[in-house]
């Protein structure tokens, strides 16, 4: 005969005789699998972001630049082509400080360094500061891939292009041989002989940045099925900054 259990056996201590909570065994509720919650994602940022609004003005500053040099005032378009290069600079910090890349910022921001470095070099021509020459080539070299690419992309081949070493030497030799001219022009100094060696440097790297690129493009294609995903890059933007290509 089993022993007589005590009045209250099996009813909880609590006041009211109420059981005690029990923890959950199941998964929480709205995470499958009883995977563990995570921060939220970081919404995509908007178009009209402090970044945006600073590569915006640089863009401005292309029309500016050009008419202070064809007016042949070339000590304001020094200081103006320094803002716009160190806005640049500010620009892509602050997007990644703030995480606001936008598909705007990627598409202005290589559309902005490209026009004023080409209507800076464009307007120099014009007054002689450089040669007309070397801004011919600037303008063709780019000219020449971006139709390279737009044909091919009609063709159903669009080609991803990488970013190369030399490419990005060539847009630092492109800023300082435009600085350089700013400066030397605009506040009368000497140093002709090393304007001379920039624009070599220039041309040089003008060249084998164009041709660098346009091998790709012209290679026959091996194995039929590789197509123009064969190779590797992203983007048309600028060499500086934010994911740079030509």
């Amino acid at each position: 005969m089993a022993p007589a259990l005590p009045p209250g056996h099996g009813k909880s201590a609590l006041p009211g005789g109420s059981e005690p909570p029990r923890p959950p065994t199941g998964p929480p509720a709205g995470l499958p699998g009883g995977a563990p919650a995570g921060p939220p994602a970081a919404p995509p940022a908007g178009a009209f972001t402090l970044p945006n609004a600073i590569t915006l003005a640089r863009l401005c500053m292309v029309p500016a630049t050009i008419w202070l040099v064809i007016h042949e005032r070339l000590d304001i378009a020094f200081f103006v082509f320094v803002a716009a290069g160190v806005s640049d600079a500010l620009d892509g910090w602050l997007a990644r400080r703030q995480g606001s890349h936008s598909r705007l910022g990627a598409m202005l921001d290589p559309v902005a360094d490209k026009a004023l470095l080409i209507c800076t070099y464009v307007a120099l021509a014009v007054i002689g500061v450089l040669p007309d020459w070397l801004a011919l080539l600037v303008v063709f070299r780019d000219v020449l891939i971006m139709g390279g690419v737009t044909l091919f992309t009609l063709l159903g081949t669009p080609p991803r292009i990488q970013p190369l070493l030399v490419s990005k030497a060539n847009t630092v030799a492109q800023i300082g041989l435009a600085g350089l001219a700013l400066l030397l022009a605009g506040f009368g100094l000497r140093g002709a002989w090393l304007l001379d060696v920039m624009v070599a440097v220039v041309a040089l790297t003008t060249l084998l940045s164009g041709l660098a690129y346009l091998a790709p493009l012209l290679r026959p294609e091996r194995g039929g099925g590789q197509g123009g995903g064969g190779r590797k890059g992203g983007g048309t933007g600028g060499d500086t900054g934010g994911g740079a290509g030509p």
